[in-house]
């Protein structure tokens, strides 16, 4: 990665940058935003691809690190990977690292974001953003395979965000976190494997 691209500068945005990797319907992501303590923190976003223009949106939910930078800064660093370490991680959990892009990401994105619209939704803000690649490049290119354990481990973790939340059941979530246990057992690597662990530590399951 270039020099430039360790910095948070203030270069106009290239509007001929393109995203790295096609996306359509929504597509889970790792965001890092550098953060007042000049950290980058990782958190979990889904990218919202319109079919119609090619516009690219993500939700905020709440006063989150990743809302308050991106509105202090105005940019961050799409992460695309395969690891489900990394995704429990960020999506669980604080994470907080030293360069924009992070070790695991098999291509990454530069965006700046704008706000488009903000309203609540019980008593949670939510915000929506529109982000525009800056630049962009492919870290490793492989094979795609399907692993039944690694979708497993991404629904886990949106089932442990919303434990504690009154709108949700409860016993409804906590049964769907042990059918998702149950398909990590069963068809998930040793890494899937770990990941599911990180769940359970992060959401206290």
């Amino acid at each position: 990665m270039s020099e430039d691209a360790k910095r948070d500068g203030d270069r106009t945005p290239d509007e001929s940058a393109e995203w790295p990797v096609s996306l359509e319907g929504v597509t889970e992501s790792v965001v890092t935003t550098l953060g007042p303590n000049d950290r980058w923190n990782a958190a979990a976003l889904g990218l919202f691809a319109d079919e119609d223009d090619g516009s690219v949106t993500a939700t905020t939910w709440g006063n989150t690190r990743t809302r308050r930078n991106f509105r202090r800064r105005g940019e961050g660093y799409i992460q695309f990977t395969v690891d489900p370490v990394t995704f429990a991680d960020a999506a669980l959990s604080i994470v907080e690292v030293d360069d924009p892009v992070l070790e695991s990401a098999d291509a990454w994105t530069r965006v700046r974001v704008e706000r488009i619209g903000a309203d609540t939704e019980g008593d949670t803000r939510r915000e929506e953003w529109v982000l525009r690649p800056v630049e962009s490049r492919v870290v490793d290119e492989r094979v795609p395979t399907i692993d039944r354990g690694f979708g497993a481990v991404i629904e886990a973790t949106v089932a442990a965000s919303r434990l504690g939340v009154p709108v949700y059941d409860q016993g409804e979530l906590r049964d769907r976190l042990e059918y998702y246990a149950s398909v990590v057992d069963r068809a998930g690597s040793p890494r899937e494997r770990a990941a599911l662990e990180r769940v359970r530590e992060h959401a206290d399951w």
